[in-house]
């Protein structure tokens, strides 16, 4: 059988095989690449799964009752935001899986329309477009807010704080970006799945849905939330979106349709992780830990630190090509992310992560003093 399958260039984190090696040869090895959670799933939230585990009937896509007043109570609690959980919120199996849909499910193509999203950002943004049969468009929040055309786009994507950069954006500077896009009739979507992760102070990075962005008017515009980070849910798919009526009414139906759904009990669980706040604070305040060690030994090795003001990442250059940066990492027996994996305008930039054990955290920090 031949030409089955869509074609798609090879999962960009292969590339790193050999510099894997390579590390390896320096004995264990400290991998600070991929950002996955590594502490602990909080207890609130496995007891509340295990409870809800005898569930034998489908679930419901666009979330149980109870589910969505939880999400509604969370953008409340943590945004002051005023959200209908009948209408404006919708959970999702994973903020990836969302955010490669949505480009298909807002029929981008169909509408002869394109995607625009970070010159610098993750990878499932431009994915998302080719998944959809679309062309990307690599455009900035600050160039949407100055005037830059729109033309042809139906779908834009911020994202704030940044991945990789950790580069938190202004309220003001979403406001004029959204209103620019509301004058040409493009779909905002906000991916902010490390807003609670705000190295400034306690409050959370502002969210599209922000009074200060949107006043009470949820017109054309998306939030995108994860639980992945901070409740260590990676493993459960748990996240979820808000926002404009219509639009989650049109996701809901196109999502029952994909029989995209939240586990039942992974549901139960998010509802316990959404209203507690202290292990949230609790995981914060470790990956502060973590970031106070790291980050003077980052710069010790000769990086400069950009951004990552938020979020749990060190984007990190030497002014070099980063494949360099990487080589020289993975022979201290550091493996990070190559910053061409976000886009070209990262290709003098690594990404470092403080998702890794608090020994390997430090052996990393040994090793980058020399």
């Amino acid at each position: 059988m031949t030409g089955f399958g869509l074609g798609l260039a090879e999962y960009p984190w292969e590339l790193l095989a050999p510099y894997r090696a390579r590390a390896q040869e320096r004995g264990p090895v400290c991998d600070l690449s991929i950002g996955t959670p590594v502490d602990p799933t909080p207890p609130v939230i496995r007891e509340a799964l295990a409870a809800a585990a005898d569930w034998p009937g489908y679930p419901q896509t666009a979330g149980t009752p109870e589910l969505r007043e939880t999400i509604a109570d969370w953008y409340r609690a943590w945004h002051g935001v005023e959200l209908d959980p009948h209408t404006q919120v919708i959970p999702s199996v994973g903020s990836k899986e969302f955010i490669a849909l949505l480009p298909l499910f807002a029929g981008l193509r169909q509408r002869g329309l394109a995607l625009a999203g970070p010159s610098v950002g993750y990878p499932t943004y431009e994915m998302g477009a080719e998944l959809a049969g679309v062309d990307y468009v690599r455009l900035d929040a600050e160039a949407v807010a100055g005037g830059a055309s729109l033309a042809g786009i139906g779908l834009l994507w911020l994202n704030t704080p940044g991945n990789p950069s950790g580069a938190v954006l202004a309220a003001d500077l979403m406001r004029d970006a959204v209103a620019a896009a509301r004058a040409a009739g493009v779909v905002v979507a906000s991916d902010e799945c490390y807003g609670l992760l705000n190295w400034a102070g306690p409050a959370p990075a502002p969210s599209v849905l922000s009074r200060a962005v949107v006043g009470d008017d949820h017109t054309g515009v998306l939030s995108v939330y994860s639980m992945s980070k901070e409740s260590n849910l990676a493993g459960y798919r748990a996240a979820f979106a808000a926002g404009d009526p219509q639009l989650i009414a049109d996701l809901t139906n196109s999502r029952k349709h994909a029989g995209l759904i939240v586990p039942g009990p992974v549901q139960a669980a998010m509802v316990a992780g959404l209203r507690d706040q202290d292990h949230v604070r609790a995981q914060k305040d470790a990956y502060r830990r973590r970031r106070a060690v790291l980050e003077p030994a980052v710069r010790a090795f000769g990086l400069r630190i950009d951004d990552s003001e938020a979020g749990l990442y060190l984007w990190s250059t030497a002014g070099e090509d980063c494949w360099t940066t990487i080589g020289r990492l993975a022979d201290l027996g550091i493996i990070a992310a190559p910053g061409i994996f976000y886009g070209e305008a990262g290709s003098q930039h690594v990404r470092i992560a403080l998702t890794a054990p608090d020994d390997v955290i430090a052996a990393a920090a040994e090793r980058l003093r020399g």
